[in-house]
């Protein structure tokens, strides 16, 4: 049995949203995935990419995939990582792979120098809590984290806009 690691190439993109809908329907958020091949395909393989993605298989088949970018901190001055998505399927958890997913990222993170390794974690996944606390990770009950998206965006971008643009004084 082989567990591989590698940085998703393109040609990846159908995969990985087949990984990202995966993670979704565990969830149960399925419904709210908008993305489709040709946006994910755009933010890995794009001019600037920002969101990198890596794909674990298991004996050549697709067994998981980790995606993520980097973040900075003011506090410790230094920029970390943000793992956005973590997802093995089912048939391949209990070889190691989601571990090694996490480590690598982990032991990107200390090559940098990277100050920080964070991700969430919904609330009633205990497994995954389990799973992230046996591999170090510290559960941060106190910080709850904050979305604006949709109509409540625009209508905060379009109460900027009405005031001034970046650079200008606002009245």
């Amino acid at each position: 049995m082989s567990l591989v690691l590698r940085h998703a190439r393109p040609g990846d993109a159908p995969l990985v949203l087949e990984f990202v809908r995966e993670l979704a329907d565990y969830e149960k958020l399925l419904h709210e995935v908008e993305a489709d091949a040709a946006a994910i395909d755009a933010a890995l393989f794009g001019d600037a990419p920002k969101v990198f993605c890596e794909i674990a298989e298991w004996n050549g088949e697709p067994a998981g995939f980790a995606l993520w970018f980097y973040t900075f901190s003011t506090f410790n001055g230094r920029h970390g990582i943000y793992l956005e998505d973590l997802f093995v399927r089912p048939e391949f958890r209990g070889h190691g792979v989601g571990k090694a997913l996490l480590a690598g990222l982990a032991e990107r993170c200390v090559a940098e120098g990277l100050g920080r390794y964070e991700w969430s974690v919904l609330d009633w996944n205990a497994p995954s809590i389990a799973f992230y606390e046996a591999q170090g990770a510290r559960i941060l009950t106190e910080w709850q984290r904050c979305r604006v998206e949709g109509d409540a965006l625009f209508r905060l971008g379009s109460t900027f806009q009405q005031r001034g643009r970046v650079g200008e004084t606002v009245p």
